[in-house]
């Protein structure tokens, strides 16, 4: 079953979750882990790819759009994601279709409305399926 984690940022700004999603993926493609990000649309998934390239002088996160590069990380949005199973972190606004084939899930939230509605409308959706939460409440 698919472990969730919901990551409370104290941030409004959609640039504040891009960039913490960055820090995620470092983090557990450091630990050995395969990522995809789902992106909201393809300006979000544009967007997050040139943020990997750029989000620290002293590191690089292998990553692509495109499923045959075979990266460990892979950037994309709709109903495709490639072959990876591991970790998938959502940047949508809605829960991907395909969530449940991932062994852990990383849900960022914002403090902008919209945000915090649609969270709580997926915090609802995985608790109503009987999935394990942990929120965990982001300094900084």
């Amino acid at each position: 079953m698919t472990l969730i984690d919901f990551h409370i940022l104290g941030h409004s700004d959609s640039s504040a979750a891009m960039h913490y999603a960055c820090r995620l993926t470092e983090k557990a493609w450091r630990a050995g882990h395969q990522v995809y990000l789902h992106c909201e649309d393809v300006d979000a998934t544009e967007a997050l790819d040139a943020m990997l390239w750029q989000y620290r002088d002293e590191s690089f996160i292998p990553h692509s759009r495109h499923p045959a590069d075979n990266n460990p990380v892979l950037v994309g949005c709709g109903e495709h994601a490639g072959e990876h199973c591991d970790v998938i972190v959502n940047l949508a606004k809605e829960v991907p279709v395909f969530f449940s084939r991932f062994k852990r899930l990383a849900e960022i939230v914002t403090q902008q409305n919209d945000s915090l509605s649609a969270s709580r409308e997926r915090y609802s959706f995985y608790k109503n399926r009987g999935y394990p939460l942990k929120t965990h409440t982001i300094k900084g």
